[in-house]
């Protein structure tokens, strides 16, 4: 009897112990079930996590993060095994709409199953250590560009324009182009779509800014005149393939010496270098880090980090920035009726339909559940409207088959635009945050007209009382 009570203590001792560090724990820690209703939550979750909850109320984990992380439910039940680790180190971009910060977040989220019934989540602030991690990144990739393999680069010389200024062997060794390329944009070397004429300038005013600028690592860029530009992808060759491959730009430094007022004098050099050996690694990279789950294309910490960029190039070179968000119609109904797997299938089909109807340049994301949005650098209205429209148009079109048979959908669409010197712009303190907030005012408005349409923001919708924040439910 004294040895029962006495394990007894010793049980009860080892509870309390567990319940102090899960709330002591310098990392926030959730214990929830498979379907993520929350069992234990300590003070930094709950800290983290209230201001992206929905209703204010933190009962369920994937319904708290839903908005921000779409797909962890999903991600949790294809688990294969009994248990162990779901994913580690997940990154969840916020906006400052989502947080009391106003400079951007970014959250860790490592995911384990602990047995059948059970998961823990560990979530944590690493905004600060995604900052210096970025800066280490800036020297590994410009040690690799200059000292890995070196016979595979092509260096060519640009003018102040960025048009090439001479050609050699290397330019044909690597690309294929022959001496008519000279004086052609160094564009010339990227796929149709893939760079804006505003983009060609923007790299040579980051080299400019930085001593360099960078195009290795991933599609996406990230800039600002402390850091660096990232970005690796498809270049084309003469005969019209394509390769994986990476660029560097760096200003020459004595291209004083060449007369800057000579229009043709070379001014910055491109070193220009075909990884593709490298492309299966850096794909895994890039899924892992700026791919939604379901559909592939580009999540939430990928949009927001395009949109940061974006909005930086056009307030140093003012240029139109277009954004449209897309909303599934009536998309509850398609779950209830067909089931949520016909649901992810109908927004697979939508995420082909967005990534055969836009630009390489523009970026593409899934921001939650089912909306999608596409950020069109260099885009003015209406053309970002034609855009809209052919792929609302394209969809009304499709069907998905299905168990219960083939599923037709439509979506709505808000457009809004970032216009330089005008009457109701976007000015650089609202930034992504009011841009979203406009073209959500009109993706509202398309579906107060009956949806499957396009509207698009004017100055009038702010004032309009008639017009609330979109429920996500309403469809």
């Amino acid at each position: 009897m004294i040895l029962a009570e006495d394990s007894a203590e010793q049980l009860r001792a080892e509870h309390e112990a567990l319940i102090q560090f899960l709330y002591l724990a310098p990392v926030g820690l959730v214990q929830a079930s498979l379907d993520g209703e929350i069992a234990m939550i300590n003070p930094i979750s709950a800290q983290l996590l209230m201001p992206l909850s929905p209703d204010g109320c933190l009962t369920n984990l994937f319904a708290a993060l839903e908005g921000v992380a779409p797909g962890l439910r999903l991600q949790c039940a294809q688990y294969p095994r009994a248990q162990g680790m779901v994913f580690e180190g997940l990154h969840i971009h916020l906006r400052a709409a989502e947080q009391s910060k106003r400079a951007p977040q970014i959250l860790s989220l490592t995911l384990l199953k602990l047995d059948d019934a059970r998961i823990m989540a560990v979530i944590q602030d690493v905004t600060a250590e995604v900052r210096r991690e970025r800066q280490l990144r800036q020297s590994d990739a410009w040690l690799n560009a200059i000292l890995t393999r070196i016979s595979d680069y092509a260096l060519v010389s640009l003018d102040r324009l960025g048009r090439i200024v001479d050609w050699n062997e290397s330019i044909a060794r690597v690309t294929g182009f022959g001496e008519h390329v000279v004086g052609s944009p160094y564009s010339v070397f990227y796929p149709p779509g893939a760079m804006t004429p505003e983009h060609l300038l923007d790299r040579l005013r980051e080299a400019d800014c930085n001593g360099w600028s960078l195009d290795e690592g991933l599609r996406l860029r990230e800039a600002d005149c402390n850091g660096w530009s990232l970005d690796e992808g498809l270049r084309l060759r003469a005969d019209a393939s394509q390769f994986w491959a990476s660029a560097l730009i760096a200003p020459l430094p004595d291209r004083e010496a060449f007369g800057l007022d000579e229009p043709q004098a070379p001014a910055y050099a491109l070193i220009l270098r075909d990884i593709s050996d490298k492309r299966a690694a850096s794909e895994k990279r890039r899924q892992a880090a700026f791919c939604d789950h379901l559909t592939g294309l580009a999540n939430r910490r990928a949009f927001f980090e395009a949109a940061e960029l974006e909005l930086d190039r056009a307030a140093h070179t003012p240029r139109p920035l277009a954004l449209v968000l897309f909303d599934a119609d009536l998309f509850k109904n398609v779950n209830d009726r067909y089931g949520h797997p016909a649901g992810d299938r109908v927004l697979v089909d939508l995420a082909e339909a967005l990534r055969d109807s836009f630009r390489i340049v523009d970026t593409v994301a899934r921001l939650g559940g089912e909306e999608f949005a596409v950020l069109l650098p260099s885009t003015g209205e209406e053309e970002a409207l034609a855009s809209a429209e052919r792929l609302r148009a394209l969809v009304a079109t499709r069907l998905v088959p299905s168990d219960g048979g083939e599923i037709a959908y439509t979506v709505s669409a808000g457009v809004a635009l970032l216009l330089p010197g005008a009457e109701g712009q976007c000015d650089s303190a609202g930034g992504i945050d009011e841009l979203i907030r406009r073209a959500d005012q009109a993706l509202y408005l398309a579906k107060g007209r009956g949806r499957n349409c396009v509207a698009s923001w004017t100055s009038g919708l702010s004032d309009n009382e008639d017009i609330p924040q979109r429920s996500r439910n309403a469809g």
